[in-house]
């Protein structure tokens, strides 16, 4: 088995796990890529697997790494909710010989496009969580238009607007109100961000559509973020174009991991509430 060893080495820990960890990886397999400073360009080189060392952040640097070739992702959780990175390495130690012998499956999970162009620039950005359209400084209240396959749909008024995926819906999305969507769903959710009406409310849509986004009025300052690792400045003359990109991103499960265990153990999803919690401490 030929595997990707990855992650952010300024991140605390992850070096240190790293070297840990290659000798006992080297037993089992052969390291085609080693890269814990997330800047080569994977595009061009192949493997079985992606070894991503961090947290959840590091997940989205590497498949972004991996461009339009991707590889199946298992994600070792050094960081703090390690959602994606759900194996920790001693986990990781018990189980990678039954990796290696095929022991897991691989799901599928919508990737998208971020297309921003004027008359004069296009610039295509390759994500796996979400595109945010935030007002910026002086973070006046940002108008944006969205239309959906060149149907108008709807004017958003707010502090900007949030369009995710599946795999992202945990993440800002979650937070901003929107809904937990099933990881392997064909579909993007639309979640408005402190929105001026109160009519606006997250709407989920089908992934075959094209999402087309134009700010507008007082806009000037607005950024794009693409999974909270991208940042890029847009005006109104700007056109944000939100499409289904023609890969997909790969999560190596193994045994024992399934998504509604996940939803319950990481973000105590359905668990109920503690009714016998003991009061604050008075100071």
């Amino acid at each position: 088995m030929r595997i990707f060893v990855l992650g952010n080495a300024h991140r605390p820990g992850v070096q240190e796990e790293a070297d840990r960890l290659l000798p006992f990886l080297g037993k089992y397999a052969e390291i085609s890529a080693y890269d814990l400073q997330q800047q080569n360009d994977l595009s061009a080189v192949s493997a079985d697997i992606a070894l991503v060392l961090g947290g959840d952040g590091a997940i989205l640097r590497a498949a972004r790494q991996m461009g339009y070739s991707q590889t199946p992702v298992l994600g070792i959780n050094l960081g703090k909710l390690g959602f994606l990175a759900d194996l920790s390495p001693d986990e990781l130690r018990e189980c990678f010989p039954r990796v290696v012998e095929g022991k897991f499956r691989i799901t599928h999970h919508l990737m998208f496009e971020c297309v921003i162009e004027n008359a004069q620039t296009k610039r295509t950005l390759l994500g796996l969580n979400e595109v945010l359209i935030h007002s910026g400084p002086s973070f006046h209240m940002v108008d944006l238009d969205l239309s959906v396959d060149g149907e108008c749909a709807t004017r958003f008024s707010g502090d900007g607007l949030i369009l995710s995926t599946p795999i992202g819906s945990t993440a800002h999305s979650l937070s901003a109100g929107g809904p937990i969507l099933g990881q392997e769903l064909p579909a993007f959710v639309i979640t408005p961000i402190c929105p001026h009406a109160l009519t606006n409310r997250p709407v989920v849509d089908s992934s075959d559509k094209t999402y087309t986004i134009l700010p507008i009025g007082t806009a000037a300052g607005a950024v794009v973020i693409v999974d909270g690792q991208e940042t890029i400045p847009v005006t109104s003359s700007d056109r944000i174009v939100i499409r289904r990109a023609p890969v997909s991103f790969g999560l190596v499960k193994v045994p024992g991991r399934t998504y509604y265990q996940t939803l319950r153990d990481k973000l105590r999803w359905g668990t109920q509430p503690n009714y016998r919690a003991e009061p604050c401490s008075k100071s």
